[in-house]
């Protein structure tokens, strides 16, 4: 590959709307331009890395045993409203009408038509197990796309379904997902964990993210160094940081706090830590008649220790909660608790409220929590002698320090970019009606699995985990070329363009993607562009070199550059390449 045949779109600054390194980074190297909010066109070494990515993914889920087909970006509404997720999923979902104004989406995943495909054509127990993939466009109209490729509207997935007889087929179905899933990004070069994680809207009964470690991540990932526990946040067990509730030392006392809303302002106020404090947060739950219409509301105040943050997806299994809330307006926090927010508690209400305390507010003695009147807060609060027990559930975000839940250590927090995600137990089978012939004859139940790779993700995610101030830095696997020749006056010197051509010519007759970079320019602006383009290899081949009998090479991570003897030119270069592999 010639640089002068290709096209190369480098730009000295990055648009003022790209907001983390991967996107402005991106765009600078010339593999995305924006079309619109969230939708991108890649262009040539863009795509390039997007198909490397491809291949390493096709070959693994193939050794996985998994077989590729291609299922339709417009998908009829008719198979989503009999999922239910027509009515479940919000705006995010794509709705549109064709000319018969018929109802249609455009997919963000397509458990629906694999699972219409599988009832159709699966029958008897001897065609199971079996595991689709595909890799295919897809649109989540998100509020907020940002992020360049890392939260566009529309990006390239690669989604799996696996189809298995029983439980424990299933799980083993999961666990080749999850070793492929292993495979896939170890070979991609990639530093990665596999975490524990919460099924989300797609339902099921096991989950795994897997996490590209970057300090520009947007999930925080709670693992135990000292273990093999790692988890989600959002799924991290939050122990009760104190054993057992000590008996009331202290009297109940309503205390002055004026204009103190906060519990970090409350304890500076009373000279108290803030572990100490108590903050409460109220939920409503919208109950409905059978035609669906609000008929009531009913209030849920949920208590964290005052250092702590609720954790909304904990919450969501708290009973009563599980099919949906949302958080109270300041009218209905008025109403029930006679003040604004600021001074919530769990005395003294106005109308009932349901109490729900974190395991550690549980244990807790001696509390500060609001009066239920502005400007005012109670001391000395204890469980059983000043207000009833509560539901106990853990509600809260873990936090670095905090016991591991595996009993082997604490925790510690780090962030990460969710790439791929593996779900075991999905409800579609039960939904659509997805049976089979067992050997007895009867009908049974298929269990079903769901496993995506966010493919155009991983290109913002591997160089927000890959740059330096001059670029990007591609780990070999899925950098858009591997080796770039940079001739100095290439167009000039005769010895220097046979050079740079034979080498050229050796390296692609023997696969390595190279590109001769035959554009004339000097040799700052020309490795200026390889290092932002962040080819892992350079070659430099100049006439002060070649009379010593050599030529430079240097590493796009280290920027050192090293003499290598002409003669040992080639060897040398697959060398580092093998090395790169290993």
């Amino acid at each position: 590959m010639r640089a002068s045949a290709y096209f190369i779109s480098t730009l000295k600054e990055a648009p003022a709307d790209a907001e983390v390194v991967s996107h402005q980074l991106m765009v600078r190297a010339g593999m995305i331009r924006k079309l619109a909010a969230g939708i991108y066109s890649y262009l040539p070494l863009g795509l390039r890395s997007i198909r490397r990515i491809e291949t390493i993914i096709r070959e693994e889920m193939n050794r996985a045993g998994a077989i590729e087909l291609l299922m339709p970006v417009v998908q009829p509404a008719e198979l989503w409203m009999e999922s239910g997720r027509w009515y479940k999923m919000g705006p995010e979902l794509l709705r549109l009408k064709d000319r018969h104004q018929r109802d249609f989406i455009v997919q963000p995943t397509s458990e629906e038509v694999i699972a219409d495909i599988v009832r159709e054509s699966i029958r008897s127990y001897k065609q199971l197990p079996v595991n689709f993939y595909h890799i295919q466009t897809k649109f989540r109209d998100e509020r907020r796309p940002r992020f360049g490729v890392m939260r566009g509207r529309e990006f390239t997935m690669k989604d799996a379904y696996s189809f298995d007889r029983d439980e424990a087929g299933a799980m083993r179905s999961y666990q080749a997902m999850y070793d492929a899933y292993c495979r896939i990004f170890s070979r991609m070069g990639l530093e990665f964990r596999a975490v524990a994680a919460d099924t989300g809207n797609i339902g099921g009964k096991a989950s795994h993210e897997f996490q590209v470690i970057a300090d520009t991540g947007e999930d925080a990932i709670a693992y135990c160094p000292t273990s093999d526990y790692a988890a989600n946040i959002e799924l991290a067990e939050a122990l009760p940081l104190i054993a057992h509730r000590a008996p009331p030392a202290e009297p109940l006392k309503k205390t002055p706090t004026p204009g103190k809303e906060k519990c970090e302002d409350v304890a500076v106020l009373l000279g108290m830590p803030l572990t100490r404090t108590v903050k409460s947060i109220v939920l409503a739950v919208d109950e409905k008649n059978a035609k669906g219409e609000p008929v009531d509301v009913k209030l849920w105040l949920l208590l964290v220790r005052g250092d702590h943050e609720l954790n909304e997806i904990k919450a969501s299994k708290v009973p009563g909660l599980r099919d949906g809330f949302r958080f109270a307006t300041e009218a209905e926090i008025r109403g029930a608790f006679g003040c604004r927010p600021g001074y919530l508690g769990p005395i003294k209400t106005h109308k009932p409220v349901a109490v729900v305390a974190d395991r550690t507010v549980a244990n807790m003695s001696d509390f500060v929590c609001g009066a239920n009147e502005e400007d005012y807060h109670l001391t000395g609060v204890n469980w059983g002698r000043d207000l009833p027990e509560p539901i106990v559930a853990d509600l809260r975000n873990v936090v670095a320090g905090d016991p591991s839940p595996d009993g082997k250590g604490v925790l510690a927090i780090q962030r990460g970019i969710e790439v791929g995600h593996v779900f075991a137990g999905l409800p579609y089978p039960e939904a659509m009606k997805l049976t089979f012939t067992d050997e007895s004859g009867a009908p049974a139940l298929m269990r079903m699995g769901c496993y995506g790779i966010g493919v155009t993700r991983l290109l913002g995610a591997a160089i927000e985990q890959n740059h330096d101030a001059k670029g990007i830095i591609w780990p070999d696997a899925i950098a858009p070329f591997e080796v770039v020749i940079c001739p100095v006056n290439y167009r000039q010197s005769e010895q220097v363009r046979q050079v740079a051509d034979k080498l050229s010519a050796e390296l692609a007759a023997a696969g390595v993607d190279v590109i001769l970079d035959d554009r004339g320019e000097r040799p700052g602006a020309m490795f200026a562009d390889w290092e932002l383009i962040g080819v892992p290899h350079r070659l430099t081949v100049g006439e002060r070199g070649l009379k010593n009998g050599e030529i430079e090479y240097v590493a796009r991570r280290t920027l050192q550059p090293v003499a290598v003897p002409l003669a040992d030119a080639y060897a040398f270069v697959r060398r580092q390449l093998a090395s790169a592999r290993a």
